[in-house]
């Protein structure tokens, strides 16, 4: 046994790790709160950029602060040409995901911060990475298909980046409202391999680059792709969607996008997620994406008794807004590292480095070393 003295749980659930006045989630209640505001109270009210700020900074800004914030993310809109050719380079089969990682690792190459650790210094880059990553992840797309990078004209429009035409209001908004309900959700595993890269003190590229290396993995993002395989299979075999989703269930497979390991009650997020499902593929004239998806949640809920998580609605709305499946976990990203980076300069404003233990349940010590004649 170990002389850890805290009892050890698989997966670390329920174990405190540290402490921190960024997020609050409540699980029994279904509450989730950036700096103790209700992230129903943002999604109605807030944008992106305000919410970064809130982030970052730890209260709303106001307004000569928020337009402060929007112009800074302006100039930082733009890479280096190197980085542009990297991606260039990069096999149009390649994930997003890892292209995502490896441009964010090099541009460290191109941040005046780079050997600078200091409060101000990862503000700026915590600035500088918000603005990179979505130019990245839309620049990335538009290369693999052959098409011309859009000119970002110093505009935060991501989906017109991306697609390379003005989309409507409704989707510009429901877009904004999908990053902020996307920004932070506590200790989750990039997250926390976030903190536990920077709390060695390196430096705020390597912290993200490590949270983008956790994010990928399939246990944490990429369920809206999953769940939109699904939706595509039913879509295209003309399936019946509960009919479809109890083969599942009897084949002993999990139905992606439901249950939580923090929410005991619904997701707060999938609340404003179902709502812009619904109302984006109706406008888009795709109610069909936003009616299968009704129909499965209600068939589990019924039948599982689990509730739809963040994941679940955000298939259909991330498709109707005309970004591709395998696009899904890089927009998380884009939305994730304004709390990615506000917890990195949250471990290092106060810094401990982060080495748990672990209950050893191996061989009894002392287990003799035995001369290799004699095995």
């Amino acid at each position: 046994m170990s002389s850890a003295t805290t009892t050890p749980t698989k997966g670390l659930e329920g174990i405190v790790a540290t402490h921190s006045s960024i997020c609050y989630i409540d699980g029994e209640r279904g509450i989730l709160a950036y700096r103790g505001i209700d992230v129903h109270e943002l999604a109605e009210h807030s944008t992106f950029e305000e919410t970064c700020y809130l982030l970052w900074f730890g209260r709303l800004p106001n307004r000569n602060e928020r337009n402060d914030l929007h112009a800074r993310l302006a100039e930082e809109r733009h890479l280096d040409p190197a980085i542009l050719e990297l991606l260039g380079k990069a096999p149009k089969s390649a994930l997003p995901m890892d292209v995502l990682r490896t441009a964010v690792s090099a541009l460290a190459f191109y941040d005046a911060d780079e050997k600078k650790n200091d409060h101000e210094a990862n503000v700026r880059k915590a600035i500088r990475l918000t603005s990179q990553i979505a130019m990245i992840v839309a620049a990335y797309d538009r290369i693999r298909k052959g098409k011309p990078i859009v000119d970002a004209d110093r505009s935060a429009n991501f989906l017109l980046q991306l697609n390379g035409a003005k989309p409507s209001p409704t989707a510009e908004r429901a877009l904004d409202i999908a990053l902020i309900l996307h920004a932070d959700h506590e200790l989750n595993a990039s997250t926390f391999a976030a903190r536990v890269t920077a709390a060695t003190l390196s430096d705020m590229h390597s912290a993200i680059t490590s949270a983008i290396g956790a994010l990928k993995g399939p246990l944490h993002g990429g369920a809206n792709e999953a769940v939109f395989r699904i939706l595509e299979t039913i879509e295209r075999d003309k399936s019946d969607p509960v009919a479809y989703v109890r083969t599942l269930l009897a084949q002993k497979k999990k139905i992606p996008g439901f249950g939580h390991r923090v929410y005991h009650t619904e997701d707060p997020r999938a609340t404003h997620l179902r709502a812009m499902s619904r109302d984006l593929c109706k406008s888009s004239g795709q109610p069909q994406w936003y009616e299968m998806s009704e129909k499965i949640e209600s068939f589990v809920k019924a039948e599982k008794n689990l509730n739809a998580n963040v994941d679940f609605y955000s298939a259909s709305t991330y498709h109707v807004l005309g970004i591709d499946e395998d696009l899904f976990t890089p927009v998380f990203a884009v939305s994730r590292i304004s709390g990615w980076s506000a917890h990195v300069i949250e471990q290092l404003d106060d810094n401990r480095l982060i080495r748990p233990r672990a209950e050893y349940l191996g061989p009894e010590y002392p287990n003799r070393y035995v001369a290799m004649e004699k095995r």
